[in-house]
């Protein structure tokens, strides 16, 4: 069986771009794509069975974007690397190494 996990859309610590703003959707695939990023640089790459996304979800004002870590349930090495994506990282960009760039979404 598959799940995921909701990993945010840039680090806890940072502001990030809000939905309904005029440049929401090319700040928000920038920004989730540098997450993404940053989730690879601090975890390693996804094991087998692991895979990070960004994940588009409706929302009153709009569609709000997300990284998420899709994992086969029944892979403790996929699972425990989703949890770790989901809860632990870097906490500002500058801590991630990377920044968010409109080229890279």
């Amino acid at each position: 069986m598959r799940d995921l996990t909701y990993c945010g859309s840039s680090p806890p610590d940072e502001p990030c771009a809000q939905v309904g703003a005029d440049d929401y959707h090319e700040r928000a695939r920038a920004e989730c794509a540098a997450w993404r990023d940053a989730l690879r640089k601090a975890h390693g790459p996804e094991p087998e069975g692991a895979r990070l996304a960004i994940k588009g979800n409706a929302h009153d004002f709009g569609t709000y974007y997300e990284v998420v870590c899709y994992f086969e349930c029944d892979n403790e090495a996929a699972a425990e690397y989703a949890y770790r994506c989901e809860g632990e990282g870097p906490a500002t960009w500058e801590e991630a190494g990377v920044r968010p760039s409109v080229e890279s979404a």
